[in-house]
């Protein structure tokens, strides 16, 4: 069974540099004010890398990837 991601953004931390869209425009998107939306769908397995990047360039640690604990319908 495959372990399901989900992204997190701590809204107090942010600061909208925007890397975190620029790097995962597939699940975060920017409001006007340059903050993320993150779509909350599960990380797809073909994007877990992708979003992991995304994590490791946030200038100030405010985005991470974490298990996916809902119940699968």
């Amino acid at each position: 069974m495959s372990t399901n991601y989900k992204i997190v953004v701590n809204p107090i931390t942010c600061v909208a540099h925007g890397m975190c869209a620029e790097l995962l425009p597939e699940r975060i998107t920017l409001d006007d004010w340059g903050y993320p939306i993150v779509d909350g769908r599960p990380v797809t397995p073909a994007l877990v890398d992708h979003a992991r990047r995304a994590a490791a360039a946030c200038p100030t640690l405010a985005l991470w990837l974490e298990e996916d604990r809902r119940p699968k319908s």
